[in-house]
């Protein structure tokens, strides 16, 4: 940590004075205060959650006082009705606290309600900041489009894609809890059940099937084959992809840093020509460079060549000193 916590901090917020007048009146009440990284403490990120402020280090853990610290200051810029305190410097990134859950609190982004916990089940914020460029997109652009979103979360991008007047949408999720927050979310919007889908199920199956291929399964001896749920192949106009670094499963596994294509192809083969693909990685070890090369790549393999790719920054309470942010978020068109 710093020497002086508290001037870092509070140069942060300085820093954010404008953004956060532009957020105020955006009807967005949860953003990244302090991101160490960028800002003198590597591991430390102080993030408002509408009346919640979460702190999490990644490093190391932060004294009773440095912690008192964060919480005066923060209280400077709004009125601060729960800390919470998440140690994620174990391996993995998990917890070191006992404590299993908090109460749940709501926030607005864009005037749109989520549901947060600080503590809960998982380890991750049930709403992922850096992210909100991303929806900030879909909502603009998913009128009357029929939108996919892929590892869907806490469905966020399929939330935005409905309030901006999507015809259809479908979010797609392997965990259960992550889609009841999903449909929490859209309960807070009042949005309609009738076109927006939530799906509990492993990302390879039900995409290879929208796209046409095979599904497969590595089976061991004597093992009986998993049960799926069916679906025919169909295309999409607004297809999301935002895996997480790594994660297996007995149909496939995601691997960000080597094997980027196999999310990717499903995910470009249910997008209709002309359609637009949005999608992330999230590993800061994978340069943009390399990673748009794997793109347009897998691409042109696939048979479904790019008309053009784009790049979508975090917005400015993610400082990055090259320009090069953590979380690539790629916007593409399909030929």
């Amino acid at each position: 940590m710093p020497s002086d916590l508290r001037s870092a901090l509070e140069i942060a917020l300085q820093k954010r004075r404008d953004l956060f007048a532009f957020l105020e009146k955006d009807q967005t009440d949860c953003y990244r205060l302090f991101s160490g990284s960028n800002e003198g403490a590597p591991g430390l990120t102080v993030d408002r959650y509408g009346p919640q402020l979460l702190i999490q280090t990644f490093h190391q853990g932060l004294s009773p006082e440095q912690l008192a610290t964060i919480e005066m200051v923060s209280a400077t810029h709004f009125e601060v009705q729960e800390v919470v305190y998440n140690d994620r410097s174990a391996p993995h990134s998990r917890r070191q606290d006992p404590v299993a859950e908090t109460n749940p609190l709501t926030c607005r982004e864009m005037g749109v309600r989520y549901r947060v916990q600080g503590k809960h089940a998982g380890q991750d914020p049930l709403l992922f900041l850096d992210l909100r460029v991303g929806r900030r997109y879909v909502r603009e652009y998913a009128a009357g489009l029929e939108v996919l979103n892929l590892f869907a979360y806490t469905c966020g991008l399929g939330l935005c894609a409905t309030m901006g007047g999507a015809r259809e949408v479908w979010n797609v999720d392997f965990a259960a809890r992550n889609l009841a927050v999903g449909r929490e979310n859209a309960r807070l919007n009042h949005l309609p059940a009738e076109n927006l889908h939530f799906v509990q199920s492993d990302f390879f199956t039900a995409v290879k099937q929208w796209a046409g291929l095979p599904v497969s399964f590595r089976r061991q001896k004597g093992q009986k084959p998993r049960s799926y749920l069916h679906f025919e192949p169909r295309q999409f106009d607004f297809v999301c992809l935002d895996p997480p670094r790594w994660a297996k499963s007995p149909f496939g596994t995601v691997d960000l840093v080597r094997d980027y294509p196999s999310v990717f192809k499903p995910a470009l083969l249910a997008t209709r020509s002309g359609g637009t693909l949005l999608c992330t990685n999230n590993v800061a070890d994978v340069s943009r460079e390399a990673w748009e090369a794997v793109l347009w790549r897998c691409a042109e393999k696939a048979g479904r060549p790019l008309a053009s790719l784009e790049w979508l920054l975090p917005e400015a309470d993610f400082p990055s000193r090259d320009g090069q942010p953590p979380l690539k978020i790629a916007l593409m068109k399909v030929a």
